[in-house]
């Protein structure tokens, strides 16, 4: 299996802050299978054969087949009632992908993420910008959020 190269450290993207705060695993371990509404299924589904082009660029080059670290991650994932872009169960992790529309959704995208929170998860938002013009900031933003105690 050949490895994956590491990119070229690139100052942090929009979407992460120059200090992200780790993630932790602390209080979270018990966490077991996230419910979710079950209607959610066929549109998520549907939401995985339509990703845009932002989705497909960070699945590909970073999270597709445990790319990333060694970490599973799945696409268009419902929990709750929420359909998230992408999800790690083994490090409670949230990535949300955040188009030009999300400007408009601010509050709803605060409430969403608390109701994550809430769960155990920690979510980490990007722009498509971020994604498409500086994947390697954010594979190094995710990789800085990564606890060192981390199984690898």
């Amino acid at each position: 299996m050949k490895a994956k190269p590491q990119p070229p450290s690139i100052p942090p993207c929009q979407g992460g802050s120059t200090e992200p705060p780790p993630l932790t695993r602390g209080g979270r371990e018990g966490l077991g299978f996230l419910r979710y509404n079950k209607k959610l299924t066929a549109l998520a589904r549907a939401n995985r054969k339509n990703p845009t082009i932002a989705e497909t660029k960070m699945w590909y080059e970073v999270l597709r087949m445990r790319q990333f670290v060694h970490y599973k991650f799945l696409r268009q994932k419902p929990i709750a009632n929420f359909i998230v872009d992408f999800y790690c169960s083994e490090l409670h992790l949230v990535i949300e992908i955040d188009g030009d529309t999300h400007s408009e959704t601010i509050t709803y995208d605060l409430e969403r993420t608390k109701s994550l929170n809430a769960r155990g998860l920690v979510v980490v938002r990007y722009t498509n910008e971020d994604v498409l013009k500086n994947i390697a900031g954010v594979y190094d933003d995710l990789a800085r959020r990564i606890p060192q105690s981390a199984p690898v």
